[in-house]
């Protein structure tokens, strides 16, 4: 129970000492005092119970259609009262919930943790829903919670005492003397809430941990679908539909037996919520009878003590009432609480010891001693050491699997198996292009401005379209569409060229990045950057052999870990192993 304390607070205070806390305690504050007025309006309703009653009860016709009335302004106060309640605490849920899932996307998107989570030896399963889904239910249970502890705590406080004055004292025979318990009704009430409390807790535990396990199957059903929509032309090539709806349903048959398991649970907790709280209608009639019976009270008296029983008794059930809620609160604490510590660990955790240091005002990446591995430890680059100056030209080859693309994501400090020192200047800019463009939804001069922004003008996004051979494409630069799927894999590597032509970096690293365009196009797009861009360093992954003609070194790996550097096609400059 500390523990879960401890993780709400961690979740909770962060926001209330933020920059938008004077708005949230306004707001809260507002709250809190429609919460109070609506447990006063529920006192003078109870105390209308009581005057209306005893004019049933005495005909009295004229007293009447006061009465109603009166109902009606109380009422009518109280349902003010609960509709901005209710308008209020939407409001502070949507301001909290922007505030915590700004917080959560820069936490997830720093220092590439979205990349680096998926080697995280406690990996946190679906993010992405963590942020969309869980911050919104918890907040919302939050508030929803915490608004009812308080209207609970005060209609307890407010009924108590009218129910200790009403209720009297129920003489107790104990062999020849008796005793008198004085506010007999309040310990009934609190005994019954005490049992049904104790029932609903011993049934309904296991909840916990099925809604946490719920909301992990709902999501990777969902991701799954995902990927049969993100790679529908991969699958229908295949002819791969058959598979894909034995992998959907295998997915929806995990969420399938864990949905069966909290409908039984919930059955067996919806048996002693509902017998509790209709036994609670007629409870405290039996145990007022007495005094009706005995002319001790009147009808009016009757029905306000059976309505200030209901209230200290659902105040006092308020876990009974609220556990299912609560169930699912506690699961999406713990979800959220989970993806905090993995975005700790991996914020205080370095991937390349050295990476990125600064060092003298010339543009050159200084590789020393650098081993890159694979996770499960085999070592696939040895003690790689290499200067690459400003103009140079490299191309990495060897053999699929050697370790090529991985020594590009060491370098770009998305590898977290490697150990050296690896210097990037600061003051240079450098631009890595993985076999696949990455094309955001929207207009295609975003996706070609991607990720610099709107720094460009139209007539510089036409021109390097022009050179990239992509002229068909100027016409549709304010076009929405999905571009990644509109756009060939070819016109997707021509458009990554056309954002080096428009960055113009220092260094550019190429993985691949002409693997699926034609020999003669790939020469067209060397030479635009041999030519717009002279001072660019290029280091390139590939294994064509035309791509020698516009490098001047080769880092060859042999698939053991072991490379060498030698001279290629075009005049040597800028590469020292």
């Amino acid at each position: 129970m500390l523990e879960f304390i401890a993780a709400f607070r961690r979740l909770a205070i962060p926001y209330w000492k933020s920059e938008d806390k004077w708005r949230a305690f306004a707001l809260l504050a507002v709250i809190i005092a429609f919460n109070l007025g609506m447990v006063y309006f529920l006192v003078e309703i109870n105390l209308w119970y009581k005057g209306f009653y005893n004019v049933l009860q005495t005909y009295n016709k004229a007293a009447f259609l006061p009465a109603i009335l009166r109902f009606c302004l109380l009422a009518g106060a109280y349902i003010f009262l609960a509709v901005y309640m209710l308008y209020l605490s939407q409001m502070l849920q949507i301001r909290w919930r922007n505030w915590l899932t700004d917080k959560y996307l820069k936490e997830w998107l720093n220092r590439k943790a979205y990349y680096r989570i998926n080697f995280d030896g406690a990996a946190t399963d679906n993010p992405d829903q963590r942020i969309s889904e869980d911050i919104n239910s918890y907040i919302s249970q939050t508030i929803s919670l915490g608004t009812g502890l308080l209207n609970s705590v005060a209609t307890l406080l407010s009924f108590l005492g009218i129910l200790w004055v009403l209720s009297g004292s129920l003489p107790i025979p104990l062999g020849a003397h008796s005793f008198k318990l004085p506010g007999y009704m309040v310990w009934l009430a609190l005994i019954y809430a005490i049992f049904g409390t104790w029932v609903t807790i011993l049934v309904g535990n296991p909840l916990v941990r099925l809604n946490f396990d719920q909301q992990r199957y709902e999501a990777d059903f969902r991701f799954s679908m995902v990927r049969v929509r993100e790679n529908s032309e991969s699958i229908a090539l295949y002819g791969g539909e058959g598979q894909e709806q034995s992998h959907l349903m295998d997915r929806f048959k995990s969420l399938l037996e864990n949905f069966w398991k909290i409908m039984k649970r919930q059955k067996r907790l919806s048996w002693v919520t509902n017998s509790y709280s209709q036994a609670a209608v007629i409870f405290p009639l039996l145990m007022a009878a007495p005094l009706y019976f005995a002319h001790r009270i009147e009808l009016g008296g009757l029905m306000q003590t059976v309505d200030a029983f209901g209230q200290v008794q659902n105040s006092l059930s308020f876990l009974v009432t609220s556990y299912t809620t609560i169930a699912s609160w506690h699961a999406v604490i713990n979800r959220l609480m989970g993806f905090s510590r993995t975005m700790d660990r991996l914020e205080s955790s370095e991937l390349l010891p050295g990476t990125r240091c600064s060092c003298a005002p010339d543009k050159v990446i200084k590789i020393e001693a650098l081993n890159v591995s694979l996770p499960d430890g085999k070592l696939l680059v040895k003690e790689l050491q290499l200067n690459i100056e400003a103009g140079a030209h490299l191309l990495i080859t060897g053999p699929s699997g050697c370790g090529k693309s991985t020594l590009i994501r060491a370098l770009a400090g998305i590898w977290p198996f490697c150990e050296g020192t690896a210097i990037l200047p600061e003051s240079s800019r450098i631009m890595f292009l993985p076999q696949r463009p990455y094309l955001p939804l929207g207009a295609l001069s975003h996706a070609l401005r991607y990720p610099d922004g709107n720094g460009c003008r139209p007539e510089e996004l036409e021109k390097v379209l022009e050179q990239c051979g992509l002229t068909h494409l100027i016409q549709d630069l304010e076009k929405d569409d999905d571009w990644a799927h509109v756009l060939s894999l070819g016109e997707q590597q021509r458009l990554a060229f056309s954002r080096i032509l428009l960055v113009k970096p220092d260094f550019v690293f190429l993985d691949e990045a002409t693997a699926s365009v034609d020999e003669k196009s790939e020469a067209d797009l060397y030479k635009q950057l041999q030519e717009n861009l002279p001072c660019l360093a290029v280091i390139s992954v590939g294994h064509r052999t035309t791509l020698s003609a516009w490098h001047s070194e080769t880092l060859t790996f042999d698939g053991d870990a072991n490379w060498v550097v030698s001279s290629a096609g075009c005049p040597s400059q800028g590469v020292k192993a």
